[in-house]
């Protein structure tokens, strides 16, 4: 029953997505949503040669001859996927396509998402197929440090050609799946008990003395005498970009206290952090906003166990009330297939407290904000990327479905979902 399945979905999945070439566009909307001011009515975006060259009422934007028209209901900006594991973990569940976490060590900052990342793989088709457009993916978050996450377009040609930034935010996780134990077995894991971390303060601690290795390797590599000069090591050398603040740590922590660890670390060590997950945030609420960090949050239909026992589909509301700079994500889960769609997340949470326009924000021009790309895409702009998704309804509604992605003036026509 489980292979029928299987392959159900991968013909469904396969089932004639296409791409066009970049052309010009007149794309026009009964509702156009810019999210760089109020919501347009019957509104039109031109584009041409993969950026956006106009938007505005139809009255004011007169379309040009030979422009192919594209109509829809609705027209929001290309969404944003703050975290995912898309394209290192694939459809197949197999060996082959499980890129997401390397378990030789707990710390390995060194591993780039760009050298595993699938463009082709099913699932980023999958994911376009909603209005995904830029994804920032990466190496799971169950390991101390897993690797360095990247953003990207879901275009769906290399790596290469779709990379936006390939080397994003370093991935760090605090609590639970940070940790090295086997489940089971007495004690705390019995023959791999002894590998590190095993508890909370071990993480940390080891956490904190690699960013001091880092610091004294840089030191090292500025000797006056070259033959006393350390070979180069791209542990340290991307634990350096943490520090002098050019590539952030994603720091995914749930519980109160890895939360408070995160913010102590960042503290001492006056690093840029993006906090990541905070299912316990409304018990640290104050500590948060105070830190200034962005929280790119929890998915709103995570699972509530573990460290995620405190989940609420409140999250997101809580900390937008409190004016903390938020994104949604899909995340990574360890079952088929491994991702979710960020804009059912941003749905269900517009439902709970976050309200419509924070709720598409989150996976528009604020999740562009935090991921420092706001100058590309995020909104719909004169000069921006033309990344955008057609829906035939209101997008949070589970019955509206998405017409046409367009990534770079590309339009996607993607299969049934």
């Amino acid at each position: 029953m489980k292979t029928a399945i299987r392959f159900f979905l991968l013909a469904s999945l396969l089932a004639a997505p296409f791409a066009l070439r970049a052309e010009d566009l007149a794309i026009t909307g009964d509702t156009v949503y810019t999210m760089a001011g109020a919501p347009l009515k019957n509104g039109v975006v031109l584009v041409h040669d993969g950026k956006i060259e106009a938007v505005g009422p139809a009255a004011s934007v007169k379309i040009p001859a030979g422009y192919r028209v594209l109509k829809a209901a609705v027209v929001t900006p290309g969404l944003i996927d703050a975290h995912a594991t898309v394209g290192l973990s694939g459809l197949l569940n197999q060996t082959q396509d499980q890129d997401m976490l390397d378990k030789s060590s707990s710390v390995q900052p060194e591993l780039r998402a760009i050298d595993a990342y699938n463009a082709k793989d099913p699932l980023v088709a999958w994911v376009r197929s909603f209005g995904v457009t830029t994804v920032n993916t990466g190496h799971a978050p169950a390991a101390l440090i897993s690797g360095q996450t990247m953003i990207i377009k879901t275009l769906g040609r290399t790596a290469d050609e779709d990379v936006v930034n390939p080397a994003a935010m370093t991935s760090v996780t605090l609590g639970r799946n940070g940790l090295t134990v086997v489940e089971g077995a007495p004690g705390q894991g019995g023959p791999s008990a002894s590998k590190s971390p095993g508890n909370r303060s071990k993480a940390v601690a080891m956490l904190r003395a690699e960013l001091i290795k880092a610091q004294e390797y840089a030191k090292k590599r500025e000797a006056k005498d070259e033959t006393k000069r350390p070979g180069r090591d791209l542990k340290y050398e991307t634990l350096l970009r943490a520090i002098d603040g050019t590539q952030p740590l994603l720091i995914t922590a749930n519980r109160q206290q890895d939360i408070a660890s995160a913010l102590r670390l960042a503290r001492e060590f006056n690093l840029k952090i993006v906090l990541d997950g905070c299912a316990d945030a409304p018990l640290v609420l104050d500590e948060i906003k105070a830190s200034g960090f962005p929280v790119i949050v929890h998915p709103t239909m995570q699972r509530s166990n573990e460290d995620m026992e405190n989940l609420s589909v409140e999250t997101a509301s809580r900390l937008h009330a409190a004016g903390v700079p938020i994104a949604l994500q899909s995340s990574y889960e360890g079952y088929v297939p491994k991702t979710r769609v960020v804009l059912l997340e941003a749905a269900v949470a517009a439902a709970n407290g976050l309200g419509f326009d924070a709720a598409l924000a989150s996976v528009t021009s604020d999740a562009a904000k935090l991921l420092g790309i706001a100058d590309r895409t995020g909104s719909l702009e004169k000069g921006k990327d033309a990344d955008l998704a057609l829906y035939d309804g209101d997008p949070f509604e589970y019955t509206s479905h998405c017409t046409n992605t367009v990534i770079n003036g590309q339009v996607f026509t993607d299969g049934p979902r």
